[in-house]
This record gives structure tokens, sequence and C-alpha cells, in this order.
């Protein structure tokens, strides 16, 4: 089975590097040949973040396009996304026409780029492109039930979900001293962090009672100004230590505003508290709500209600911090680690290849 791989970002890119790259390994273990190919190299990510500039994309375009060029080559083409974001999905109505086999994958409600712009030509234009894609694909894997069902309204023939995991041997639980302060952590991005934001006022009330740290991993220093009042450490993220920051904190948190995008987003960073057995306090939204219920790894809150009250119920008690944190690492392991989940993924190919 020959795979030509079609990424957005290089692996530096977070979605990228989770929802194909980690992958690639398993794909090779099973027989496959695997050729991969982003959209956007390493620069232009790192340009991206330092400025918010977006350079030369007519360059990556016209690369992909002929990339594209030899794709009768594979038996099956993996797309993450969509082949050339803010275009008409016309290339993926050309592969269908030429009867080259592919399958998307979506860890994001990336259609609300679309449907709810401000830009009303691109709104007009390209209101039902991603829905165009999924209905024109072969097979749709998508990160949560919510996107799935987004494909299936679509009239995507195959749908399964694969939720965003983690290879599972990276992260160990490790028993941390209870002295000092007991630490709050969240891991995300800049433009992620406003979230945590949203409950300042809350970790205030809260640090009033117990002494907490907030340690936030890939947030900008300006996030700290507005969480003035509270004791707060920013770490710079990297893959190489993300593990070690998890493994640091006493409770993981992933608050979030009930809107349309937040359903789509797929509780990645909660899959990983649970695996260094962090026990979670998440907002009740999207994924969040099937993770924190199903594995009892934590407690959720409605978008009504105020972080206070679960965030006591944690502080106060070692054991139930231990008794969540190890039923998380026990989902972890069971439903959300590589291990498991790319016999799925495996199968998926080698059922369109074959077709």
């Amino acid at each position: 089975m020959k795979v030509l791989v079609l990424t957005k970002y290089s692996r530096n890119g977070a979605s990228s590097r989770l929802r194909t790259f980690q992958y690639l390994d398993a794909l090779t273990d099973s027989g496959a040949k695997i050729t991969t190919s982003s959209l956007y190299d390493a620069e232009y990510l790192q340009t991206l973040y330092e400025t918010g500039s977006r350079k030369r994309v007519l360059y990556y375009y016209l690369r992909r396009l002929l990339v594209l060029f030899t794709a009768r080559k594979y038996d099956v083409l993996w797309i993450e996304k969509e082949l050339f974001p803010y275009c008409p999905a016309l290339i993926e109505r050309c592969l269908r026409l030429f009867k080259i086999s592919f399958i998307v994958d979506y860890d994001d409600a990336i259609f609300y780029n679309y449907q709810l712009s401000s830009n009303r030509l691109i709104r007009r234009v390209l209101n039902n492109k991603i829905s165009s894609v999924m209905n024109k694909a072969q097979w749709v894997v998508a990160g949560n039930a919510f996107l799935a069902a987004e494909a299936k309204k679509a009239g995507a023939t195959s749908v399964s979900v694969i939720p965003t995991v983690l290879d599972i041997d990276r992260y160990k639980v490790t028993q941390r001293e209870q002295t000092g302060p007991l630490v709050i952590g969240w891991i995300g991005s800049p433009s992620t962090a406003k979230y945590v934001v949203e409950i300042a006022e809350q970790l205030r009330v809260i640090s009033a009672e117990f002494d907490i740290e907030l340690h936030l991993m890939g947030a900008s220093s300006a996030t700290k100004q507005q969480l003035d009042g509270l004791s707060v450490k920013i770490f710079d993220w990297s893959e190489a230590t993300e593990v070690a920051f998890i493994q640091s904190i006493d409770i993981g948190i992933m608050p979030l505003i009930d809107g349309p995008w937040e359903k789509g987003k797929c509780g990645y960073k909660l899959i990983q508290y649970m695996a260094c057995g962090v026990p979670v306090i998440a907002s009740a939204v999207g994924a969040n709500i099937e993770i924190v219920e199903d594995s009892q790894s934590g407690l959720l809150v409605k978008p009504e209600e105020p972080w206070t009250e679960a965030l006591t119920q944690l502080l106060s008690s070692v054991d139930l911090r231990k008794k969540m944190g190890l039923a998380g690492r026990e989902a972890a392991e069971q439903r959300y680690s590589l291990q498991v989940q790319s016999k799925k993924l495996v199968t998926i190919l080698k059922n369109v290849a074959a077709k």
C-alpha cells in the first residue's frame, strides 16, 4: 500500500504532529510505503507564531499542486483537513472525478473559518467547502462525535471517530511531594490562553482560601499580566519538556466558552493530563464531556456554573485527586493511546486502498 500523506504543517505544528506524523511508524510497520508532504514548512509556522504574518503562501500552494500531479502513483491520499485553505474544493472534486482515493482528517471545526467569517465574500463562496470535501472523500476521520456528525450531515459515506491521542509510553505517572503550594496547570498556545483568563476572577477567589500557583505552558507574557493578583509562572512549550511539566502539576484544567468553535475541540490536553495521572477540571463543552464522564478522571463545570466549587473539591482532597488521576491514566491507556487507535487507522487506509 502506497500512501501520500498531505499534512497542513510540518511536525512543528501540533495538529499535524498529533493527527498524522505520530502514526507514520505504525503505518510503516504495517507494510505501507509512506510519502509525506506538508503544505507549510517549519519556517512558515515560526514566522506565523512570532509575527502573525503569512508569507509566501502562493509558493506553498504551487508546491503542493506539483505534488498532486504525482497522486496516481499512490493507492490512497491521506489529507489533513483540506488541500488549499481559503480556496474552493476544486482539487478535491478532481480527485474524485479521476477516481483517486483519499481520506480526510479533522480535529477542529474548521468549517466555521468560512461559515462564521467576517468577510462576506468568504462566507458566500466557501460556506459549504468543508461539507463538499467530506462528501467527496472515501472516508472521513473525525476527532470527536461532533465532527463526525457534521461529516454524516455532509453526506460522507464512511465516517470513523479517532480521538487525538498520545504515545502512552512517553507519559509516566509520578508522585509529587505535597510541599509548597498546590499547582494548577494548563498547557496550550497563546491563542487559547484566553480561556484561562475567562476564569481569572474565580481563580483569585480560590487563591484567597488555598495556597496555589498557576503554571501555564505555551501562554504569552501578556496572559500573565491579565492574571494579576495570582501567582503565575509561564513556561515555553516544547515537545521535549511537556511531559515533565504535566508531571509537576496537581490539577490540570481545560476551560472553554460554550461557542460553536469550542464544540469541535478534541480535548487533547485533558488526555495529556490523564496520561500522567493528573486529575482534571474541564468546561462541560464538546468532547470534554465524553472524555471526563467516561474516564471518571475529574470534574466538569457547566458553562453557567462557577469554577470555585470544582476547584475547592479537588484542592481539598489528596485522596480524590489520586483516585481520579489513576482513573484517568487507565482510560488513557485503554482508549486514548496511539497504541490502540493506530490499528483502527491502518484498517481504514487499507480498506480505502483496496477499493
